[in-house]
């Protein structure tokens, strides 16, 4: 005689065999992962943030020489984000296929 089949909810009461309790993780717990598994994005998010903001602020007062330069900082800040991003996704791709 065959095993009957699973049904979709059979998983949680396979959970409740087991005693597995799924705890879920808070924003700032996310974020403090996040940070030490790649701190260089957050960082190059805060630069880029910081000289988009300053940019910004002196090109309001006025200073459109710095602005100019600001905005080029930016430019460089973003780069770094995405350069950072994609040597996290790579290193991460090559830990889980080891």
């Amino acid at each position: 005689m065959a095993e009957a089949e699973p049904t979709d909810l059979d998983w949680v009461q396979l959970r409740r065999d087991i005693g597995v309790i799924d705890r879920a993780e808070t924003t700032q717990e996310k974020f403090a992962r996040k940070f030490k598994e790649n701190p260089f994005v957050p960082i190059g998010c805060a630069a880029t943030a910081g000289a988009l903001s300053y940019g910004l602020w002196c090109f309001r007062t006025g200073r459109t020489k710095m602005s100019q330069t600001m905005m080029r900082a930016r430019i460089v800040a973003q780069g770094f984000t995405i350069t950072a991003l994609v040597v996290g996704v790579v290193m991460t791709a090559g830990k889980t296929l080891k």
